[in-house]
């Protein structure tokens, strides 16, 4: 009678998903957009405040509070900031999804940008984070395309807090591994269907094109896992850490960012950035 009782309760407290269809990602993209049109209507400052929740961060260069960081700016429209959707993806949960897409500067070209968002409380949408990596935008869609999509993950629902544990490992692995060989490391977990950005390279987009955007990077990265965002059906996870490499006058170190997607073969790597922290001006000379 006690093991009935025990699985009636597993069963209740497990995420009901089996009838959830897969969502499209149109709600984040109609949230970048609208994030997008009031950066340029109201200025950097102000539309940051307003689409942020009160927990997003931003590198500058390491993880920062976004509220603390853009509350402290002046006043101001500051300089045209326009960006564009081209490419977007969302939880089978509906709760956690992604846009990233070139952006520009004064109407020159910048580079891409990418942000995670979140569902709150009341049903609308706050970004948790907003970065991006150097990535050459050259050839990115025009602002007017229709952006492209992840497909949803056909998985049945997991405890976040499993699937936490098992994503963990699977960081850890990709860890172990890019100490020796990134490029390697990073092969083995790429969904085929990844966005890999690097800093002045096009992005690698789908497996055909992964190379040029790996083979930039260091060949050995040491990296440690700073946080994880979770869906609540344990199907889409956001995750940043630190990474370093070279030694003495050559070290260097800067973060990631990523986007993990749960899949029939396991978690898979859908979107990944490598931004570096510039290296200090060399001291001036004495005499």
């Amino acid at each position: 009678m006690r093991a009935l009782i025990l699985a009636a309760v597993c069963l209740l407290a497990a995420p009901a998903v089996a009838d959830i269809a897969p969502l499209t990602p149109k709600a984040v993209v109609e949230a970048e957009r609208a994030f997008a049109a009031d950066g340029a209507a109201f200025g950097i400052k102000k539309s940051f405040l307003t689409w942020m929740a009160d927990d997003a961060i931003v590198l500058n260069p390491d993880p920062t509070s976004a509220k603390a960081l853009y509350g402290s700016r002046p006043d101001g429209k500051g300089p045209l900031l326009e960006w564009w959707p081209v490419y977007a993806g969302i939880a089978r949960s509906g709760d956690l999804g992604f846009t990233t897409g070139p952006y520009t500067v004064n109407g020159k070209p910048g580079a891409f940008y990418f942000t995670v968002w979140k569902k709150q409380p009341d049903g609308g949408w706050k970004w948790i984070f907003d970065g991006g990596a150097g990535a050459d935008p050259t050839g990115a869609p025009a602002r007017d395309s229709e952006p492209g999509y992840l497909t949803a993950s056909n998985q049945k629902g997991q405890y976040p807090e499993s699937a936490s544990a098992d994503l963990a490992k699977v960081e850890k692995a990709l860890a172990a591994q890019a100490g020796e060989d990134s490029v390697a490391a990073y092969r083995a977990v790429l969904a085929c269907d990844a966005r890999v950005y690097t800093e002045d390279k096009l992005p690698g987009i789908g497996c055909s094109q992964f190379g040029p955007a790996l083979e930039a990077r260091p060949r050995k990265l040491l990296m440690s896992s700073l946080g994880v965002t979770m869906s609540a059906y344990g199907d889409l996870a956001f995750t940043y850490g630190a990474v370093a490499w070279g030694e003495g006058a050559g070290f260097r170190r800067g973060h990631y960012a990523r986007i993990w997607q749960r899949r029939a073969e396991g978690w898979k790597l859908v979107f990944d950035e490598l931004v570096s922290i510039p290296p200090p001006p060399p001291p001036p000379k004495v005499g």
